[in-house]
């Protein structure tokens, strides 16, 4: 009940409502300020001095005071300045796997003619990142997150904080983004062999087998970089449009490799599934093997490359949820 009343709060006071998409505008209306910790001792000092240049009647007491007190006026209205009329807007996060720290990238766009100092940006709960915005200018910040489970994980709420110039005030403000990132099944450890259907294979064309090279072709991407060409390639300068060549192979016997999540056994848990086919599909993309994946509605053809991966890795990030 308590902490529904201070969400209520929040969102009323500090206008802390639902993800915002697109460039957000920090208006005077959404940035909020507080004396910082020496901020509260200056406000102690300027009391006791007050009170004491009343009680003795001291003139330079009073003149002492009042400056003191205009400095903490002119402190506040460049703390808000500093922080107040910036443009945010979220960029690319950083697809990783369970476990890992995920990047988001902020941009801060100052559109003032004037310098920002000492921006404070992070996470709560994170270590905050401080950057200094030119004039008429962006700066990119990269903010690093926690992952725990696979899916997709929003960005937590950004918190912009400043004490500039004199450190007696704080200004701050609030924003989350609209902006999510990939969080791949984390892999397994030590997985079981690549999945073989044990069919041979005894085509001319792609990399049916290894055993009797059959000669060159043009090179396709994906390939695998040791079944590229070099002596041939080192007689042609790529540069005058040679082309890069990659060896063909014929009469050999090769196996088509599926992952499939169905062919699994059906007492595993599920998310142990995801990681062993996660290990798999790494396993197979880094020998530049070509294999087919089969998860739920999801039935991709045999292909190999770092598109072919990245939609398997997708798909398994995505899976049931």
């Amino acid at each position: 009940m308590l902490t529904a009343i201070k969400k209520k709060l929040r969102k009323i006071i500090f206008l802390e409502n639902k993800p915002e998409s697109g460039e957000v505008f920090l208006k005077q209306r959404r940035v909020f300020t507080l004396p910082s910790k020496a901020g509260w001792f200056f406000v102690v000092l300027l009391l006791i001095l007050f009170v004491t240049a009343t009680n003795y009647s001291l003139n330079l007491g009073f003149a002492l005071t009042f400056v003191l007190g205009g400095v903490a006026m002119v402190n506040a209205f460049f703390g808000f300045r500093n922080l107040a009329y910036l443009h945010l807007l979220a960029g690319p996060s950083k697809s990783v796997f369970a476990g890992e720290e995920t990047e988001y990238t902020v941009f801060l766009i100052n559109r003032k003619p004037t310098q920002r100092y000492a921006i404070w940006v992070g996470f709560a709960g994170h270590p905050d990142k401080a950057v200094d915005i030119s004039p008429n200018s962006q700066t990119a910040i990269q903010l690093s997150c926690p992952t725990r489970a696979r899916g997709l994980q929003a960005i937590p709420r950004v918190r912009l904080q400043t004490w500039f110039p004199l450190g007696l005030l704080r200004a701050w403000s609030t924003w989350l983004p609209d902006a999510q990132a990939i969080v791949y099944p984390q892999p397994e450890l030590n997985p079981p062999p690549l999945p073989v259907s044990g069919k041979a294979k005894n085509e001319v064309q792609g990399h049916a087998g290894e055993e009797d090279f059959s000669g060159v072709r043009a090179y396709q991407p994906g390939d695998p970089m040791k079944h590229l060409a070099w002596k041939h390639i080192a007689r042609v300068d790529s540069a005058l449009g040679g082309q890069l060549v990659t060896k063909q192979f014929s009469g050999g016997s090769g196996s088509d490799v599926t992952i499939d999540f169905s062919a699994l056994p059906t007492h595993m848990d599920t998310e142990l599934k995801l990681s062993r086919m996660t290990s798999w599909v790494l396993e197979a993309d880094q020998h530049g093997l070509t294999f087919g994946f089969r998860l739920g509605q999801t039935d991709l053809s045999p292909a190999q490359g770092p598109e072919h991966c990245e939609t398997c890795l997708r798909a398994l990030a995505l899976y049931d949820l």
